[in-house]
């Protein structure tokens, strides 16, 4: 096989595999749903591990495949851009994806849609593949958009239930307004630069750091921060940013393994991508890099104190997953690309490892959710409870696990960075260190350690209905005790519990202090230095990744980490009357996080109900009075009207007639006399 052979297959076969089990999962054995995804997953993974191997050391390779439509002078292609950048997020979606689709054949194995949810899953890994390999913005968007659709259709998966519905719906709606943003970018882009291809653009991009543009009368408004704000808009909306983030914590009515595939490694990093390809632009405009410092560190902080509060174990680590996706906006803000993309990559990895862990507490729980009916799973649960604490002690950034690396290494950034915001997007990085700890310790507390309060639930529910213990939100039957699942599901949380333990050691060098992004990511030093204070750190004080972690020993991140992780201790394994008494203590505050500062109720407040609103008066004006009323009903009373005076004159006597003829005549006779 050619390279282009290669590149072509990766994506496809997902693409095949969707195809043929959705067409014609019926007709097949419930089997081949499983072995034709996996295999068409697996093969791309196989061949991206190939293609990463090859771009470490092969020139980018930058080509069309095909050109779609030519419109007046311009042209618009589907084509590949191979390079490092991409080569390792095909690695990441990949291998993400493959783990989901083994743990699937057991999360799923009970459910009427099996081959249904396998042919979306393949979809989806397609989706983000050619969103990645994309070499121009017209294939980013059709990789963006697809995405998104394949989303809409996992979130709400379960279409029986309403709340997944609604949920769904949301995603949809709100992703809509990020990529209306990121369509006019798009379209600024084109109509600028002439071109939609990411080379002619960037080669053009800095003749046009100078232009103004008119956008609202005859204010000058500058071409690249407008064209840089409204692509992050689109990110924003992928990535879940504030206010655009309202979508993420809903979207855990979808199974569980939609919540790893969707919110760990692919869909909501396909924002934090994009502005790292688009680096070339946005270093063009200090006004731009500094909303999305501000955006993403007020996400990374806010979105980890709702995180506190919530009871479900999925919605936790939504939270988080919206934390640390604020974290890695921060990054980018700061110039940091590097920084931002190894932040996705380590991410991706323990992410996915802990909704994979919640799903397996999950099933082990007979389906309950509830954290507080929980406790004591280490017991019964083991391969569950080490793979989980893994991934907690890499979230929160413990040294030498991946997400140490990468965590600190933003925090270090948003230090070294000089630009409008950065000052609070440090202080906001470091804070969201403490909450981290709290709420990922809170939630491990409450599972794993502790007494068992899934007995004193089992025994309410037998007193109260024996029969609704079986149901799929009860929880415990009475006679069962919590159980490991299968090797379908242990396997992939040990896959993945060893990139989170290890990558970040082995990845940190090349990736952010090597040529690992030489010539992909682009970074003005002299206007943006925080990379060039972090590259000069690491040579002059850590060295190596070694020196990094034991230099953490003596920060002030780690201090916060291990505080975080002691007051959640205390607080839920000694004195649990504690956070009791607070909650009473600070009740408007607490009223406040549950009401998740109230995003969703002005949502529904201003933009639902002012829909319905405009909706109803344009039906009763438009349709009821206008278009009914005088187009339709006024139509019909006019020629009602005309018709009855016309019917005055055909009165049926003959000398009425007769008078009407010499009148005709007389008047006729008079019109050819003048003429």
């Amino acid at each position: 096989m050619t390279m282009q052979q290669i590149y072509l297959a990766i994506p496809l076969l997902p693409l095949l595999a969707a195809i043929i089990v959705g067409l014609f999962g019926k007709q097949l054995p419930r089997a081949a749903a499983h072995v034709v995804t996996i295999l068409g997953v697996g093969a791309s993974f196989a061949l991206s591990v190939y293609v990463l191997n090859d771009a470490m050391t092969s020139a980018p390779y930058n080509e069309t495949v095909y050109s779609w439509l030519k419109s007046g002078n311009f042209t618009f292609e589907i084509g590949f851009l191979i390079d490092r950048l991409s080569a390792m997020m095909m690695v990441v979606v990949t291998f993400v994806s493959l783990m989901v689709h083994i743990y699937t054949i057991g999360y799923m194995h009970e459910d009427k849609g099996y081959a249904r949810f396998f042919s979306y899953i393949s979809l989806f890994t397609f989706s983000m593949l050619m969103l990645v390999m994309s070499n121009n913005f017209m294939q980013l968007f059709f990789g963006w958009e697809a995405v998104g659709l394949v989303s809409y259709l996992l979130i709400g998966f379960w279409y029986t239930r309403p709340t997944a519905i609604y949920a769904n719906l949301k995603a949809f709606l709100v992703n809509r307004v990020g990529d209306f943003g990121f369509l006019l970018g798009i379209g600024l882009v084109l109509f600028h630069f002439g071109s939609l291809d990411y080379a002619a653009v960037f080669s053009v991009a800095p003749q046009m750091a100078d232009v103004q543009i008119n956008l609202i009368g005859n204010a000058q408004w500058s071409l690249m921060t407008v064209t840089c704000i409204l692509l992050f808009i689109g990110a924003m909306g992928k990535s879940a940013q504030v206010p655009l983030h309202v979508w993420l914590p809903d979207s855990m009515e979808g199974p569980t393994p939609i919540s790893a595939l969707i919110h760990a490694a692919t869909m909501v990093t396909a924002g934090i991508f994009m502005v790292a390809r688009m680096s070339p632009l946005f270093e063009l405009s200090s006004t731009a890099l500094s909303f999305v410092m501000i955006i993403g560190s007020i996400t990374a902080l806010f979105m980890g104190f709702l995180g506190i509060i919530q009871n479900d174990i999925k919605r936790v680590v939504a939270y988080s997953t919206l934390s640390q996706l604020g974290y890695m906006t921060v990054a980018l803000g700061a110039s940091a690309y590097s920084v931002a993309i190894f932040h996705l990559m380590t991410h991706a990895f323990f992410k996915a490892l802990l909704f994979l862990g919640a799903g397996s507490v999950i099933m082990g729980m007979h389906h309950d959710q509830d954290i507080r009916n929980m406790g004591n799973l280490k017991k019964y649960m083991p391969v569950t409870w080490i793979t989980s604490l893994i991934g907690s002690l890499a979230l929160i950034g413990t040294p030498f696990l991946s997400g140490f690396y990468s965590k600190d290494s933003i925090i270090e950034a948003a230090k070294a960075s000089t630009i409008t915001g950065s000052s609070f997007a440090y202080f906001a990085v470091l804070a969201g260190v403490f909450v981290t700890a709290f709420y990922s310790f809170r939630l491990y507390f409450l599972v794993f350690h502790g007494a068992e309060k899934w007995r004193a639930v089992k025994h309410d529910v037998h007193h109260d209905d024996e029969h609704a213990a079986h149901d799929h939100h009860h929880g415990l039957a009475p006679t069962d005790d919590p159980h490991e699942p299968g090797w379908v599901i242990k396997l992939p949380l040990i896959l993945l519990a060893i990139p989170s333990l290890a990558i970040g050691y082995f990845a940190i060098e090349p990736m952010l202090y090597g040529n690992f992004f030489k010539d992909i990511i682009f970074v003005d030093s002299a206007a943006h230095p925080a990379m060039h204070e972090l590259t000069l750190e690491w040579h002059e004080v850590m060295h190596n990744a070694a020196g990094m972690a034991l230099h953490s020993f003596m920060s002030l991140p780690l201090l916060l980490a291990a505080l975080g992780v002691a007051v959640a201790w205390f607080f839920y394994m000694k004195r649990p009357d504690i956070p009791a008494a607070i909650q009473t203590k600070f009740s408007t505050i607490n009223k406040i996080l549950e009401n998740k500062y109230g995003f969703d109720s002005f949502n529904e407040r201003v933009f639902a109900a002012g829909s319905v609103f405009i909706g109803n008066k344009l039906w009763q004006i438009g349709d009821v009075k206008i278009i009914d009323g005088a187009m339709v009903n006024g139509t019909a009373k006019l020629i009602g009207k005309l018709s009855g005076i016309v019917r005055k004159l055909q009165t049926g006597l003959i000398y009425h007639y007769a008078f009407a003829m010499i009148i005709g005549v007389f008047l006729m006779l008079t019109f050819f006399n003048k003429v």
